[in-house]
């Protein structure tokens, strides 16, 4: 099954017609036809069954032969990941978090942070993608990018956790982490969270945690804390 996404559709929607570029992608490189089959989804769980009525490359129209609701996960887990020096190592963990399961992503811009200005227009296309590819109908929210001190001061609901490098007391995820839960959880930069970040953390009710014994890549341990909590869930 290939699926498609189109976030203005909702549960009483009957037809639509797609963009010019998804129209042209649909029956020239498809080669799909009038009587066809698509899925779509809204990425906010809604799976719809279309019948193409219109093969037209400028403008693919469809009529909703049929809807579902794909059930949610039984936990909610909120990735706050500094940006990494190069993008392609970002853009690979917001592929690969997406694939595996992840419900808010918020890029953090931390004091060891080399990279502060982020454009999120790509990032979202990255994350689209990753959903179509892994046919999950919930389309993960990507926050706007924020400073690590503005963050850390909102309300959070649910078990909270920072994962540091120094050598600190600290928690091992994969004893912390509950079934059925809401957890958020916080990935520094190449250089690790300043000491300061770490304090004020904890004086938020952060906990410190290891993702293991050897030293990780931002992009490599935000994936080991994506998948671990998927695991236990599992």
């Amino acid at each position: 099954m290939q699926l498609f996404y189109n976030p203005d559709i909702t549960e009483n929607t009957s037809g639509f017609s797609f963009s010019k570029e998804e129209s042209g992608h649909i029956v020239k490189v498809l080669r799909k036809n009038m009587g066809d089959t698509l899925h779509i989804t809204n990425g906010d769980g809604w799976l719809f069954t279309a019948e193409i009525t219109l093969a037209d490359i400028k403008k693919c129209l469809v009529k909703i032969v049929d809807k579902s609701v794909q059930p949610k996960k039984n936990y909610q887990l909120h990735l706050a990941v500094a940006p990494t020096k190069m993008n392609d190592r970002y853009e690979w963990f917001l592929e690969k978090a997406t694939e595996i399961g992840i419900d808010t992503i918020t890029p953090i811009i931390c004091d060891h942070s080399e990279r502060k200005i982020i454009k999120t227009e790509r990032f979202e296309k990255i994350v689209q993608s990753a959903m179509k590819q892994s046919l999950s109908c919930y389309l993960p929210k990507l926050n706007e990018p924020i400073l690590f001190k503005d963050f850390i001061h909102q309300d959070f609901t649910g078990d909270l956790f920072i994962a540091h490098c120094e050598e600190t007391d600290k928690k091992s995820l994969k004893n912390e982490i509950k079934p059925n839960s809401n957890t958020t959880i916080l990935i520094g930069p190449e250089g690790d969270f300043s000491v300061k970040e770490i304090k004020m953390a904890t004086e938020n009710k952060f906990i410190p945690l290891t993702l293991g014994d050897t030293r990780l890549r931002t992009e490599t341990a935000a994936i080991v804390a994506c998948h671990s909590v998927a695991f236990i869930n599992g």
